[in-house]
């Protein structure tokens, strides 16, 4: 049975069913695997088997100089032509990659505000997303991007809507992937809606694979101690993490992934074996854990940061998990008993705030955050605080 391409956004009238053209512009230490992904299936499904015609679909690099852009893994790509009209395209396709590594080209910038201007739907890949917000694109806007780049996206923009619990979203002239090979759902999605749903399975089948995700279906989840298969639990996972510092009910977390409160509660305690609360609570209070030791904030601080209201029911919480009181592990933090702790190893958060009109924002620490994936968590240097 062929999973359904369907996005979770409302869609745009599908255009007519006619050769597809695509403008890539590849940023400054793009991901090769995202733009070489989509474009392998987009020539798969240009022409009969293999062949490479571009007889349905058509694509052009461009970008504001004829130097070649070299990729976050070195290799490079020549452009093959210098901005000119975008309505020659159907879509503008921004590929990203590493960020602030050198600045944006102000053209690059100017022709993808041109594009929108003209009625052009604009992609953004990877961290292409995040070019469409710096170009100003992207105000009150869903914007997808890898989790591991939420940290980045909430930074930079408090006025772009972050998504990193699905592939890839479409809000109105716009559609964002997290990238990576998300970028294969997105050509079969597009592929799909354009020349038709054979030849969206015929380029899937020769690229070894049998089916696309869908667009709501969530991101593998960050290095945790165990893989949830079912996509619903992950994303409620996520929905989760998104929020320690605010806790979420129960009802509006199965609300979002599409189930009853009963149903969540069941098929969350048969996978992960605990009940969502239990496992909101676990997570904040393993964060409680790691703000005490990188932190400067008091316990109370602390306790607010993770979402206790009630810093006794933190401390009592805190001491049923680890055996000791926050102001015990604190001040053996200050002789960096905490720094080989294995229990780091399944620790990965995503912590939120509110703001007044009771959305949820990512902060760490009153600063921007979002997403605190294994490797990145782990990377930054723990030094106690408590001296």
């Amino acid at each position: 049975m062929t999973t359904p391409l369907t996005p979770s956004a409302t869609p745009l009238q599908a255009p007519s069913r006619r050769k597809l053209s695509l403008g890539f512009v590849l940023l400054p230490h793009f991901t090769l695997v995202a733009f070489s992904t989509l474009i392998d299936i987009l020539r798969l499904s240009a022409d009969e088997g293999d062949r490479s015609r571009p007889e349905r679909c058509s694509w052009s690099l461009l970008a504001p100089d004829l130097e070649p852009v070299t990729s976050s893994c070195g290799i490079q790509v020549m452009p093959w032509e210098t901005f000119s009209d975008p309505t020659r395209f159907d879509y503008i396709v921004v590929v990203g990659g590493l960020l602030d590594r050198e600045p944006y080209n102000p053209r690059t910038l100017a022709f993808m505000r041109e594009a929108h201007s003209s009625g052009v739907r604009l992609i953004g890949i990877c961290t292409g997303g995040i070019a469409l917000a710096d170009a100003g694109l992207m105000r009150g806007r869903r914007c997808c991007v890898s989790w591991y780049h939420f940290t980045d996206l909430v930074a930079r923009h408090d006025d772009v809507i972050p998504v990193a619990d699905q592939l890839f979203v479409e809000d109105g002239p716009f559609i964002t992937c997290a990238g990576g090979l998300a970028s294969l759902d997105l050509g079969a999605w597009l592929i799909d809606r354009h020349l038709g749903p054979g030849h969206a399975q015929k380029s899937l089948h020769i690229m070894v694979t049998d089916r696309a995700r869908p667009a709501a279906g969530a991101q593998p989840q960050p290095p945790s101690a165990g893989i949830v298969e079912d996509n619903r639990v992950r994303r409620a996972m996520l929905l989760i993490e998104q929020n320690l510092s605010t806790p979420q009910r129960v009802e509006k977390i199965a609300q979002a992934v599409g189930l009853s409160k009963r149903q969540l509660e069941r098929v969350f305690r048969k996978l992960v074996g605990k009940s969502v609360q239990e496992y909101s609570r676990d997570l904040r209070v393993l964060y409680g854990r790691w703000l005490l030791a990188n932190s400067p904030q008091t316990i109370t601080e602390v306790a607010t940061e993770c979402g206790f209201s009630d810093v006794s029911h933190f401390n009592r919480l805190f001491r049923r998990s680890f055996g000791c009181s926050p102001s015990t592990m604190r001040r053996g933090n200050s002789q960096g008993s905490l720094q080989t702790s294995e229990e780091w190893d399944s620790l990965r958060v995503i912590v939120g705030s509110p703001d007044s009109q009771g959305d949820f924002h990512p902060y760490l620490n009153g600063e921007p955050a979002g997403v605190l994936g294994i490797e990145r968590f782990l990377s930054c240097e723990r030094r106690p605080y408590a001296q």
